[in-house]
């Protein structure tokens, strides 16, 4: 149940921050530079899976361990490299292999996932904590 708990409340964190962050960036960041590439509707069923595995990545890399260790610091630790190390495989394989990319893209790009995997063990760290006592 507690490993449930730090899921859920990942899921409920991240998909918030992502939404947000989508739909700020996707016009002024993605857009400028993919241009057509970039789809004007989301395809819903590889976007679930991304978040289901990018989730499960957080919980059971950087949460799990910081519950059984007692430690907030080990959760932000375990999330941003967790983050920095999924983003930056996305980010540099396309810079690597796609005309239309941009080094710009690539650095913010893994300074979000870094961010948002680190609020998202955070939450699933302290959400657990406070939902499974």
């Amino acid at each position: 149940m507690r490993y449930l708990a730090a899921f859920g409340a990942s899921a409920i964190v991240m998909l918030v921050l992502d939404a947000i962050w989508l739909t700020m960036m996707g016009d002024r960041l993605y857009r400028p530079v993919l241009g057509d590439w970039m789809r004007r509707d989301v395809n819903w069923p590889p976007a679930v899976v991304f978040y289901l595995l990018f989730l499960f990545g957080v919980t059971f890399l950087a949460t799990v361990p910081a519950l059984q260790q007692g430690s907030w610091q080990r959760a932000a630790i375990n999330g941003a490299v967790f983050g920095l190390v999924a983003y930056a495989t996305y980010d540099l394989t396309n810079e690597a292999t796609l005309t239309r990319w941009s080094t710009t893209i690539t650095l913010i790009d893994m300074a979000w996932g870094t961010f948002l995997a680190t609020t998202a063990a955070l939450a699933g760290y302290f959400g657990s904590r406070w939902l499974v006592r």
